[in-house]
């Protein structure tokens, strides 16, 4: 089938979908990149039959080995629109030369660039929030500023991840409070329509209330998670492996939304 529209999704757990889960998708996500194919191919004069979407996304990845395992291929697809978000991996790891990284990254947009796509990359999102994460907070902001840079060299878009400030809201994150819920996933699909200029948003049905807990829930519910998501984040990191090593791409050639 040919796609007169053809929009590819690159980078690592936050494009593959994690935090979104639905049993009937590979890898058992959904996630904010398949909610914008869907609604993009509702806005697209043909529908969703001249529509193509890829997402070569794969949780776990650093910047190197998105830029050398997905970039070729997403340019081959000859796309219209990319997306990409990549370098987080990277910043949570005890050392990263960013500089040196956002020179790569730079290249490997213009590679996108150079297929006459609409690429959108992303801000790293301010954790200043997290009790766990805050302390790159440093190194997100570096990251950003190099980031804007190498995206007007490039002519790159900006999707302001740093700046949605509705992302304090922990409702809009999942259970293992590093990967955005299902909210979180289609606010972020909604965010993306908005920056392309789509008048088309997704529904969002009202956050659930948030419950009054005790100070002993808080610290029976923080030892549990310690224990379920930060200990195994850890020892993975200790270990050198990924939990996306034995993983494939969840659409990797162009096809209609589901």
């Amino acid at each position: 089938m040919e796609f007169s529209a053809r929009y590819v999704a690159v980078g690592d757990s936050f494009t593959e979908g994690l935090g979104d889960f639905d049993a009937e998708r590979p890898n058992q996500v959904r996630g904010w990149a398949d909610r914008l194919a869907q609604a993009l191919a509702l806005v697209h004069p043909d529908g969703s039959a001249a529509f193509g979407y890829a997402n070569l996304a794969i949780r776990g990845k650093k910047m190197k080995q998105i830029l050398a395992e997905q970039i070729e291929t997403a340019a081959a697809m000859k796309p219209t629109l990319v997306t990409i978000y990549a370098g987080i991996n990277d910043i949570l790891r005890p050392k990263v030369d960013i500089d040196e990284m956002l020179a790569n990254y730079s290249d490997g947009i213009a590679t996108l660039k150079s297929t006459g796509a609409r690429v959108l990359v992303f801000t790293g999102f301010d954790a200043s929030s997290s009790k766990v994460f805050a302390g790159i907070r440093g190194r997100t902001a570096v990251y950003n500023e190099l980031l804007r840079e190498v995206a007007q060299d490039r002519g790159a878009e900006i999707v302001d991840y740093w700046r949605f400030r509705e992302y304090n809201d922990w409702r809009l994150w999942g259970i293992d409070r590093m990967h955005m819920s299902t909210p979180g996933h289609i606010n972020m699909a909604n965010r993306v329509l908005e920056q392309l200029g789509e008048s088309i948003r997704i529904p969002l049905e009202e956050l659930p209330t948030i419950p009054v807990r005790s100070t002993a829930q808080t610290l029976r519910d923080n030892a549990v998670w310690t224990k379920e998501y930060v200990g195994p984040w850890i020892g993975r990191r200790l270990r050198g492996v990924s939990s996306g090593d034995n993983l494939s791409a969840r659409w990797p050639a162009l096809r209609a939304p589901l």
